[in-house]
């Protein structure tokens, strides 16, 4: 806002014809105290520049003492007050500048920097003043009115705004600042009319600049009049050379007026305009991409254009990464995960350091168990997002999937001191801590681990189960584990795999009527399997109902991948 700061330098030029100006000859003993003037005050400019500023001010208030009647010297001393951060030293700044204002009326440096304290003190209506009263001093100074108005809607005076960008149009002509800042004082006085002549005014004012007539056009749309901005930008582009700019913006408000055909009329002129830069071709298909996002995958139509237009730009600029991007994004909206990796490992491949390519990527490999790959890229991405804690979750996440559980400890270890300040996260990976420690033989940091997540989510279920059964198979802090497992089967009564958990606790506490009615219920729904039989076989020999084990155990063995096992169970009638 305020100029001087630029032009700083030129008055200290000037400084010496000042003292030369303001010299008389009166004498010796004055003519000596002007030269001792111009001399410490050369001095108090060495050390400004130097931005010694303490003794600078030493300097120049001891040339203000030698010559009081020299404006410039207060000028300097204002100015070294003002870099103050104390509310004392602008007050102390604002007595200076209006003593300089005092002695010197016609210098616009004066002025500027009287309203840049004023301003720094809150108090806009003497910025505002002290900008009126430039104006009023000194010829040339129009272009300050932008500040002036600046100022005045600071000090929340709008009506004085309005005339003074007013006055700034009649000085200087038809601006964008002017008519910019109209508007959003119309608008927010609710003179939608008011602004949209402004609007209407810097569109014809600048008829070859195409963004004054999509302003006008967005500001027709925005206030409930999208078929004129419509016809006024389809007026625009008969009369004036093609602009991809103005067909975006048209493609976007015949979408949003249910236009599909036109809208995807202007869409494909775009794409296939070499006019048109392709981060802009980018933005324009990324709409498609959040609107398939945002649930709109059930219409055939707009994905068919959608990926009509991304196989477009794919064969117009090969090898881009920020087209591969695109396309993953797009395919990811769709849930054709295949389709999706491929195209990010393509954009991994073309150099993306884009941090959601290699994210997504991570994600969808995860999500598809392609582990191999999931650990090589996650490897790959920590060259380029050391400090990630998600690219060491999936590294590790891949790693303890492999069964490697010491080096899966190790990178979720890492993933959760990048991530203290994401709890829910946090909690995510002290779950698969457990289960790391726990294949390690490390019970204690397993237990732990399981612990801080629980503290987080009582509820959490994946731990609940896991934790439960791991303390079930070491017949360790079994009560602990009855309760958890307890609380799992209540929160998913229908759940199999739970109420599996719930039942071996169970029979690791000799509880075997109880694991026995649990289980009934497993073997009763629609996901019985293998294990369930052998479970439940498991319970009624510890029963005493033998028979009816080994039979149950016999019905293990038909979907077992482990029947050697089963076998010597129902070969010897015993268990294991």
């Amino acid at each position: 806002m305020l100029k001087y700061l630029l032009v700083v330098g030129m008055v200290g030029f000037a400084t010496t014809a000042a003292f030369a100006q303001k010299r008389k000859p009166e004498g010796k003993t004055e003519g000596a105290r002007q030269r001792e003037a111009e001399f410490v005050f050369t001095e108090g400019e060495k050390f400004f520049v130097l931005e010694d500023y303490s003794k600078a001010l030493l300097y120049f208030q001891k040339a203000a003492e030698l010559a009081p009647g020299n404006a410039t010297i207060y000028y300097k001393i204002a100015e070294v007050w003002a870099k103050g951060a104390k509310d004392e030293d602008q007050h102390q700044a604002a007595r200076s500048i209006e003593r300089a204002l005092q002695l010197e009326k016609k210098n616009k440096y004066f002025y500027l920097l009287a309203s840049n304290i004023y301003a720094s003190l809150n108090q806009f209506d003497k910025a505002a003043n002290a900008l009126e009263l430039m104006l009023k001093e000194v010829k040339g100074t129009e272009e300050y009115l932008f500040e002036l108005a600046a100022l005045y809607l600071y000090g929340k005076r709008e009506d004085e705004a309005l005339k003074t960008y007013q006055r700034a149009e009649g000085a200087l002509g038809v601006n964008e600042i002017s008519s910019s800042q109209k508007q959003r004082i119309y608008l927010d006085k609710g003179k939608t009319d008011e602004a949209l002549k402004e609007a209407e005014k810097l569109a014809l004012a600048f008829s070859d600049e195409p963004k004054y007539t999509m302003g006008y056009a967005e500001l027709l749309a925005q206030t409930g009049q999208r078929d004129k901005a419509i016809a006024l930008l389809e007026n625009y582009l008969k009369e004036t050379e093609s602009s991809g700019s103005v067909k975006m913006l048209l493609a976007g408000l015949y979408r949003d007026s249910g236009q599909t055909e036109k809208s995807q009329n202007y869409v494909w002129q775009v794409i296939t305009d070499p006019q048109v830069n392709l981060d802009s071709k980018l933005l324009l298909v990324s709409t498609y991409n959040a609107a398939l996002q945002k649930g709109f995958t059930a219409n055939s139509s707009l994905e068919k254009f959608a990926i009509q237009v991304v196989k477009q730009l794919e064969l117009e600029y090969p090898g881009d990464a920020n087209v591969s991007m695109l396309s993953g994004d797009l395919y990811l909206a769709l849930n054709r995960n295949e389709e999706a990796i491929e195209k990010y490992r393509k954009a991994i491949y073309s150099g993306s350091s884009n941090y959601d390519v290699w994210q997504n990527l991570l994600y969808l490999e995860s999500q598809t168990n392609q582990l191999d790959s999931l650990l090589h890229h996650a490897e790959a991405a920590l060259e380029y997002f050391p400090n990630q804690g998600m690219v060491y979750y999936f590294q590790g996440f891949a790693l303890l999937k492999k069964k490697q559980y010491r080096p899966a400890a190790t990178a979720l270890e890492q993933a959760k001191r990048l991530s203290t300040a994401n709890p829910a996260f946090v909690s995510d990976v002290n779950a698969m801590l457990g289960d790391c420690y726990n294949g390690s033989k490390d019970f204690a940091r397993s237990d732990r681990a399981f612990e801080e997540a629980l503290a987080f989510n009582p509820n959490n279920d994946i731990v609940l189960n896991n934790y439960s059964y791991y303390l079930a198979l070491r017949k360790e802090n079994l009560d602990r584990a009855e309760k958890m497992a307890a609380q799992l089967a209540k929160n998913f009564p229908t759940n199999a795999s739970y109420l599996d958990t719930y039942a071996w606790v169970l029979f690791n506490q000799e509880k075997f009527k109880e694991a026995r009615k649990v289980m009934e219920k497993v073997i009763q729904g629609n996901t019985v399997s293998a294990l369930h039989w052998e479970h439940y076989g498991d319970i009624l020999f510890k029963l005493g109902e033998v028979d009816s084990a080994v039979k149950y155990w016999q019905k293990a063995r038909e979907g077992s991948p482990d029947q050697t096992r089963l076998d010597k169970k129902i070969s010897t009638r015993r268990l294991n």
